[in-house]
């Protein structure tokens, strides 16, 4: 398997991990420090390159980005999805190494592996500070596209805050993944979890989809996203650190529920099969058997509907959630949102 599916939620368009966006050439345009862009593009490329490396395994290629001299390693949960064991290769030297994984974290797309013998001379990434990402700032996206390693493709920041959905698949559940960053860099099938890096050699986010028509069954040129990499930083640092994400940053309503179906088999609400006492859902009344119909106005019609929306509030959020009780009323309580906790 390269790179991922997933549905952006608007029309027929759709996400992948692989797209047809060409790489324009380097020209001889001088940057702001004097040197042309072109030695500027070679720089970079040169300095963070040692930094990427290719993941197999038995079902998936991609790529990832070197966290510490450790031999950990971050990248999209989709890359290493289905296996727990992985071959790393190093851009370098072509070296291959055996790794294996630390923890998922598949609500935001992001996992890490560790090389089980690390090398010495390992280079870890430097790290953009990707709420300063700008429309139009030059970026090179660098991976391992098709299995064409060490592959560098060039383009812009074409949009910041992007709210993009990927459906489950056979290894990994639906996720919607806030605040993506738009890229005009080529990203193809095994560039997930590599590096969309800055003009300085700092990576401002992690390629994770490109957008294809699914009417058309190909690509749309030029339209990827990237995980930012302050998310990325953030959730990676705490599986280093505790072995698992111990603060997700996601809303959690704490219940636990399933999709309720009518006579025609449509799905018409989230039934509540359990709640956590003392969590967000208890302390505003919800109850067992209740049948969540809306959060925060928006109609909830499945559990993914109900995971999308909670992905685009936050913790501590108060929210209106409309449910129907069992007895058939319908109710609209303030429900002040936890944290989503991650096992």
């Amino acid at each position: 398997m390269l790179g991922a599916v997933a549905v952006l939620g608007i029309g027929a368009l759709a996400l992948s991990g692989c797209t047809s966006s060409g790489s324009g050439s380097a020209s001889s345009t001088s940057s702001p420090g004097g040197v042309s862009l072109q030695t500027n593009y070679e720089n970079v490329i040169a300095s963070v390159m040692p930094s990427v490396v290719e993941i197999t395994s038995s079902s998936s290629l991609g790529t990832g980005e070197i966290l510490d001299t450790q031999g950990d390693i971050v990248t999209n949960n989709h890359v290493v999805a289905g296996s727990d064991t992985y071959t790393v290769t190093l851009s370098t030297s072509g070296q291959t190494f055996a790794a294996k994984l630390v923890n998922r974290f598949p609500q935001g797309d992001l996992a890490v592996i560790k090389l089980t013998s690390p090398p010495s001379g390992l280079k870890p990434v430097t790290w953009a500070d990707s709420s300063k990402a700008v429309v139009g700032q030059l970026v090179l996206a660098m991976g391992n596209p098709i299995g064409l390693s060490s592959s560098s493709t060039d383009g812009i920041i074409s949009a910041t805050g992007r709210t993009v959905t990927e459906p489950k698949s056979e290894n990994t559940p639906a996720a919607t993944l806030t605040d993506m960053i738009q890229t005009s860099a080529a990203i193809n099938s095994g560039n997930s979890g590599g590096a969309l890096v800055d003009l300085t050699g700092h990576v401002v986010g992690i390629p994770t989809l490109t957008a294809v028509d699914q009417n058309l069954g190909g690509a749309h040129p030029g339209i990827g996203f990237a995980i930012p990499s302050n998310e990325a930083k953030r959730i990676a640092d705490q599986i280093v650190t505790h072995g698992k994400v111990v603060d997700s940053g996601l809303a959690s309503l704490g219940i636990t529920g399933r999709t309720v179906v009518d006579s025609n088999a449509q799905p018409v609400g989230v039934g509540v099969v359990e709640v956590t006492s003392g969590g967000p859902a208890a302390n505003a009344g919800i109850v067992p058997g209740d049948l969540i119909t809306s959060v925060n106005k928006v109609s909830v019609t499945s559990m993914d509907a109900l995971s999308a929306q909670l992905a685009t509030l936050s913790p501590g959020e108060k929210v209106p959630v409309g449910f129907t009780e069992a007895n058939g009323t319908k109710t609209t309580v303030d429900v002040t949102l936890g944290t989503l906790e991650v096992s």
